[in-house]
């Protein structure tokens, strides 16, 4: 299964849209977001694409009773304070929006570390456990709007960014 890693997206539509329909195009089933929707309407893009979404709330996100209120209206859209830990395709997950916010125990007890928070892209690994931050989803930072997408079979991650042009455009990083 492929599951699209977003983080930090700050409410920047355009940028999620075509995150969101980029990582459609690529076979991903399921976006799990770490943290900085920041505004209800951010969520817009995964309701239109009927794109399901496991997200966690970041230092950002002030109106979390209004973006819980926004995800009921699509489907497979929860949201959940930080950290968060589940199973999906096999694989113990844990998202987190500040990686300092967790224990080295807590992540030695997952395979598959979801974060933000810095804005930058970043893989690592702690013995088992891989440490995913798909970077900067709005761009607003750095520039380039991007994610990452991960293969939950093979544990690959695939990072990417959007090609800033007169409008947003997506395009692999290769």
């Amino acid at each position: 299964m492929k599951v699209g890693l977003l983080s930090d997206t700050h409410d920047r539509l355009p940028a999620i849209d075509s995150l969101v329909k980029y990582m459609q195009s690529k076979g991903v089933q399921l976006v799990l977001h770490a943290g900085d929707f920041v505004a209800p309407f951010a969520l817009m893009p995964f309701v239109e694409a009927s794109m399901p979404v496991i997200g966690i709330f970041g230092r950002n996100d002030g109106d979390r009773e209004g973006l819980r209120a926004f995800a009921q209206r699509g489907v497979g859209i929860e949201l959940f304070e930080s950290p968060h830990s589940l199973e999906l395709g096999g694989q113990r997950i844990l998202m987190v929006h500040e990686l300092a916010e967790v224990n080295q125990r807590s992540i030695e007890g997952h395979g598959i570390v979801v974060h933000g928070f810095t804005h930058r892209e970043e893989m690592k690994e702690r013995g088992e456990t891989l440490i995913v931050n798909p970077g900067e989803g709005c761009g607003w930072l750095h520039g380039e709007p991007g994610g990452a997408i991960l293969d939950l079979e093979t544990r690959d991650v695939q990072f990417f960014k959007l090609k800033h042009t007169d409008t947003l455009t997506t395009t692999d990083g290769a």
